[in-house]
């Protein structure tokens, strides 16, 4: 039975509401390759939920013969490539697709201003710790990727309980933000924690464009 497979990201719509439209200046981008990160000496954001241990063989890994098709949403104005079979739940401009317990995600919000790392910092990776489960922001940080500038939040979350067995697994998630004309994608993905994933994480990110 499908395990299932926590939707944080639907989290930053609601936190793209009520976000600040803060004047503090955008920080340089990198390239998609590498993102540089604003927050490398601070404190991680943790919850104080308990947190499940990471698998010690963590399951997950996306195979590299996994074949990927162009999944577009006409409500939200985007598309992108996703893994070919995997099941969908689509809500007009949002969308999941998910394996067990890994998945990809869009979400589209309104928003007056352009996010940068200080501006997701201080609402959208706090609204996603304190509303998600036992949620570690590790990484806030800005990139240029071929769909637009980004913000690019990463933490780790426990997972939702498995239906059958009740078993929770330690997650590793990152989440894209992008901007144009009034409007927030969040892209997320996630998977078990230390599973081996970056190359189509990376595909998934860098196919991302707006309509």
């Amino acid at each position: 039975m499908r395990t299932l497979i926590p939707i944080l990201f639907l989290v930053l719509a609601a936190a793209c509401k009520a976000k600040d439209s803060s004047t503090l200046s955008q920080t340089d981008t990198t390239a998609a390759s590498s993102t540089n990160t604003t927050t490398g000496t601070e404190t991680p954001i943790s919850s104080t939920e308990t947190a499940v241990a990471p698998e010690v063989n963590p399951p997950g890994d996306i195979p590299d013969t996994q074949a990927f098709v162009k999944y577009s949403n006409t409500a939200g104005a985007y598309q992108l490539e996703v893994p070919e079979g995997w099941a969908r739940t689509e809500a007009a401009g949002d969308v999941t697709f998910v394996n067990k317990f890994d998945g990809v995600g869009v979400a589209v919000t309104p928003a007056t201003v352009a996010p940068n790392a200080a501006s997701a910092r201080a609402n959208e990776a706090k609204q996603i710790q304190s509303q998600g489960k036992a949620v570690t922001i590790n990484n806030v940080s800005e990139a240029s990727l071929p769909g637009g500038k980004a913000v690019v939040i990463k933490y780790t979350s426990n997972s939702d309980p498995n239906p059958v067995t009740n078993k929770r697994v330690r997650l590793e998630n990152i989440a894209y933000i992008f901007y144009k004309n009034g409007k927030e994608a969040t892209l997320t993905v996630w998977a078990p924690q230390g599973a081996d994933n970056a190359d189509q994480w990376n595909r998934m990110s860098k196919s991302f464009r707006w309509l």
